[in-house]
């Protein structure tokens, strides 16, 4: 644990604010529900991701994603990806996700893009990325965006196919069920 020099007082409906600074930090947005542990005498407060609470499921789901679509396939949740599988996922696991990402998850629209037709592939971690055509699917459930499933190529040229479009779907419509 990190100490930040900061302190702050509880008001009288037992309140504490979260300087500016650190919800920046931490991409905690107004809204977003925190989880709340206790250690004797420590109070941690952790970003809540439902969907990081099946990480089982999200490996065993992208691992079966790929081996039917061929393709890198990716699910993330709000802030990181969560889970990969395929070309290059060492390099996407436990990376936060792309501002561009972030976008579409609060837009709640799939986007589909190949840079083959003139898209503009969405970077999915902030670090960049090398994949030339993608479907991104958000996972929305009882109206909140709680994440993404992603089928990536690296193939120059590739196009994505209706089958990987609604093969993205049907899973984000799965992980969505586990959750309403």
């Amino acid at each position: 644990m990190k100490a930040t020099g900061i302190v702050r007082r509880i008001d009288e409906l037992g309140r504490v604010v979260i300087p500016k600074e650190i919800r920046r930090t931490l991409r905690i947005r107004e809204g977003d529900p925190l989880e709340l542990f206790t250690d004797r005498d420590e109070l941690m407060l952790k970003k809540y991701s439902p969907i990081a609470s099946v990480d089982r499921f999200a490996e065993g789901t992208v691992k079966s994603l790929n081996e039917q679509s061929g393709l890198t396939a990716v699910i993330t949740d709000g802030d990181v990806v969560l889970a990969a599988a395929g070309a290059g996922k060492k390099g996407l696991v436990g990376k936060t996700v792309s501002d561009k990402l972030t976008e579409i998850m609060s837009s709640r629209r799939s986007y589909l893009a190949s840079r083959a037709e003139g898209g503009e592939v969405v970077p999915i971690t902030s670090e960049g990325t090398d994949f030339t055509a993608e479907v991104i699917v958000p996972i929305v459930a009882n109206g909140d965006c709680l994440g993404t499933v992603i089928l990536l190529s690296a193939e120059e040229g590739f196009v994505p196919e209706g089958s990987a479009v609604k093969l993205t779907r049907l899973t984000a419509d799965i992980i969505a069920n586990q959750f309403e």
